[in-house]
């Protein structure tokens, strides 16, 4: 085990080394699917969920599995995941299936996911490993929902369906374009990182 106490795992995935405004990993998603609220929390929901299980599964079968097809294995057992996640959303969530389209399935080729397995549940036990993929997940998590939260509120004036801004509010256009998802990750990137700089300079 590398040292690591629950807490520092937490701090560090959801702040200090958040796996999108800071190792800058799974921007593809936040690209793609954060123009709808519910979109988003059913596709990072989907993420938590395998990253905690994968990276439980490899540490259980770490001393099992031989070093050279490594990497092979722990993309089947991503694969694994993904696809029981895959076949609920189809069964229960019919229409948000649909909307999401290839991207469920484009979790097996999530850099987080593959990094948290290799990087942290290689040499860690089960229950570390479980709460590093949880921990990582929602770090992803919380991001793209605040960039899912303000694209969804200004271009469409609703939250998770529900109509939050009256008639007279004018839709931003932009915002429900993949352009738009960029610059707001751009943007939570610098604040984070001003706000971190200056934390360490005082």
């Amino acid at each position: 085990m590398n040292g690591e106490t629950p807490a520092a795992i937490l701090k560090s995935n959801l702040w200090t080394n958040n796996p999108i405004f800071i190792q800058i990993l799974g921007i593809c998603s936040t690209l793609a699917i954060t123009n709808n609220l519910v979109n988003t929390l059913i596709m990072t929901l989907a993420v938590v969920f395998v990253t905690g299980l994968s990276n439980t599964t490899v540490s259980v079968l770490k001393s099992l599995i031989p070093r050279k097809v490594r990497m092979i294995v722990q993309t089947l057992i991503i694969a694994f995941y993904v696809i029981l996640v895959d076949i609920v959303i189809r069964a229960f969530l019919p229409e948000i299936s649909k909307a999401l389209g290839p991207y469920v399935g484009l979790i097996i080729t999530n850099c987080i996911i593959m990094g948290r397995a290799e990087a942290f549940a290689q040499l860690n036990p089960p229950i570390m490993a479980l709460w590093d993929g949880l921990t990582s997940g929602a770090g992803y998590m919380a991001v793209l929902v605040v960039i899912a939260i303000i694209r969804e509120l200004l271009g469409a004036g609703s939250l998770l369906g529900y109509q939050i801004l009256g008639a007279g509010f004018t839709t931003w256009t932009i915002m429900v374009m993949p352009p738009s998802a960029f610059f707001l990750l751009g943007t939570l990137i610098w604040v984070a990182k001003t706000i971190m700089i200056r934390k360490e300079s005082t």
